[in-house]
């Protein structure tokens, strides 16, 4: 594959990211052992490209990830040739991270399909966002790079809405409330975040009472950030944590999650442009314990 630059003073990674089907990390390598030459020359990904240099693309490159393939049952919920909406069960971990480098939602993907967008790297395949091990729900896949880099976008300016439920401990008075205080890491409890003026981001949740119950408060959260365990932060922030968070929670109950569910999803389809919604029931365990409480 031949053809010549329309653009002038870019760096070459960028412009071949933003061009092809390909991860900006995935074009240096390319560009590093000679798989992409530039006037026929092995050029560096900082190269900066003038107007109608040749690139050519040798041979088309593709590293074995470490990431291995396995074998997981998966709730899809809706795909196309774009993008997948996943129902994920709590307990599962996303994508690997430290200590997690097996039986993630990830490598379930991997197995279940090749074609997933890799603009978050080779341990992320069609991960546009994550939820906590223990919260389950909907969460959206990119089975492309366009889709991925199109639905990132969405997810900065608030344009994909989501609607959690979560079963708080105590009786909260008010119905309606809205946390506005900045999250960022604890200096205590490095495993943990805190709402704090240090080195924080700001952080803003929408609250809705949805049922009152002796002990407890059944809610319908909305996010206008996403900070890492935002809801969980905020909601014990208040003096309401959600009930069984193993972190920020009340109470403990074993061998089941944090009584929080990603219930609904509405976006723009990265592609068709076409409106989406879905939404999921609450967790068998979820909706058991709910039951007791009447």
């Amino acid at each position: 594959m031949k053809f010549n630059s329309e653009v002038e003073k870019i760096r070459i990674d960028k412009y071949l990211s933003d061009k092809l089907a390909f991860s900006r990390s995935c074009i240096a390598k390319m560009l590093q052992d000679g798989s992409i030459l530039v006037n026929q020359k092995q050029v560096k990904p900082s190269y900066i490209v003038s107007l109608n240099d040749q690139i050519e693309i040798v041979k088309e490159y593709k590293k074995e990830s470490d990431l291995k393939p396995e074998e997981m049952p998966l709730d899809i919920v809706y795909e196309d040739d774009d993008i997948m909406v996943i129902n994920k069960p709590s307990g599962v971990v996303v994508h690997p991270g430290a200590g997690n480098s097996f039986n993630t939602l990830a490598n379930g993907l991997l197995y279940y399909t090749q074609n997933l967008s890799d603009v978050n790297g080779e341990k992320r395949p069609g991960i546009v966002h994550r939820l906590d091990k223990d919260t389950s729900g909907l969460m959206l896949v990119a089975k492309n790079n366009k889709a991925h880099e199109i639905l990132s976008e969405d997810f900065k300016v608030h344009a994909v809405k989501r609607e959690y439920v979560a079963l708080l401990c105590g009786v909260l008075p008010h119905n309606e409330a809205k946390i506005d205080a900045p999250i960022g890491r604890d200096t205590k409890n490095r495993k943990r975040m805190a709402v704090t003026d240090k080195n924080s981001k700001n952080a803003v949740t929408y609250l809705k009472v949805l049922k009152r119950y002796k002990n407890y408060t059944l809610v319908s959260l909305h996010l206008e950030t996403g900070r890492t365990h935002q809801i969980r932060v905020h909601m014990k922030y208040i003096g309401y944590p959600v009930f069984n968070d193993p972190l920020y929670g009340c109470e403990s109950k074993k061998n089941i999650g944090q009584f929080l569910h990603s219930k609904t999803i509405s976006f723009k389809h990265p592609i068709t442009k076409k409106e989406m919604f879905f939404s999921s029931e609450l967790p068998s365990y979820f909706t058991e314990f709910l039951n007791t409480l009447e």
